[in-house]
């Protein structure tokens, strides 16, 4: 028998002490809550609505609107909570799922990042054959199979986390449950989960990255052989939003990964980049960049307007 008493919550000390910086944050992340919210629901509904837009270039892009969705809604709601509570507390069990779920769904936008990438140098580099190839049948296959990898790895994960023991130490300086902040709170041998932690994450994380870069070398090199100007700022085009989406989501990530669990102000920044405002940023990046979205969304707007009249 283990000499210490074992707790049964962790507090979540959040990102700040002071009850009014509490209530600006609280303010401000509802705010940016409820616009990732409208945002991605509003481009969920423009894809489902233009038949213009039925192609596997949206498809993937109302998947990843759908991702942020579930991301943000994993962690937001808990810190909002935490925001207007005292006691700031999570069970050890509601923070294991938290973790599974921030792991899972993060899993998956990084297939689904690497899965776009890889429908982008297919339109690109072969335009003939691109709807042949993108068939309905293969765009469903590889969502899935986002999803599952996604999932498998965090059941692979997870439960190496759930043995660890965690005693005395309940205070963790974030305000969300991941792995690398768990490891300090616990009084048990934690090599194999981190094992198991690292090896997911280069087989995962930097797998995709690479399916990710080659596929821009192909693009690259195909934008080169094109020969008119206009066609080759179109081609670009077409990938500048899911570049901007990938640098957020590798930036942040690979920085919070990467940096010691000391609750830095850094940290917490790279934490709620890739938790509260990519999911915000992603439907705005697209909309912006992208004229058929666009014209998508006026006309949507148009027909309200006249429905009401």
């Amino acid at each position: 028998m283990r000499n210490h008493s074992v707790v049964s919550e962790f507090i979540l000390l959040g990102l700040s002490a002071d009850p009014q910086i509490q209530a600006l944050l609280f303010v401000l992340l509802f705010v940016i809550y409820i616009l990732t919210l409208m945002g991605n629901l509003m481009l969920l509904l423009v894809i489902r609505v233009d038949s213009q837009l039925h192609n596997p270039m949206y498809f993937f892009l109302g998947q990843l609107s759908f991702l942020d969705l579930c991301h943000s809604s994993v962690t937001v709601p808990k810190l909002l909570e935490n925001l207007l509570s005292e006691k700031k507390t999570i069970s050890v069990e509601g923070c294991m799922a938290q973790a599974f779920f921030v792991f899972a769904t993060g899993g998956t936008e990084s297939c689904l990042l690497a899965v776009m990438a890889c429908d982008r140098c297919v339109a690109i580099s072969s335009p003939l054959l691109y709807g042949q190839m993108m068939n309905r049948k293969l765009c469903m296959g590889l969502v899935w199979g986002s999803w599952g990898l996604a999932f498998t790895d965090a059941l692979i994960n997870i439960p190496v986390a759930v043995n660890l023991d965690f005693c005395e130490a309940q205070d963790s300086h974030h305000f969300s449950c991941e792995l690398p902040s768990l490891y300090p709170l616990s009084c048990s041998d934690v090599s194999a989960s981190f094992t198991a932690l690292l090896c997911s994450s280069l087989l995962h994380f930097f797998g995709n990255f690479l399916l990710i870069f080659f596929s821009y070398v192909c693009i690259f090199f195909t934008i080169l052989s094109i020969s008119s100007t206009e066609g080759r700022s179109k081609a670009f085009s077409t990938c500048s939003s899911h570049l901007t989406s990938v640098s957020f989501f590798y930036g942040s990530g690979l920085l919070r990964y990467l940096m010691p669990n000391s609750g830095s102000t850094q940290e917490f920044i790279c934490s709620l980049q890739d938790s509260v405002i990519s999911p915000m940023l992603n439907p705005l990046i697209c909309s912006l960049k992208n004229k058929e979205v666009k014209a998508a969304v006026r006309k949507m707007l148009r027909k309200l307007v006249v429905a009401q009249r």
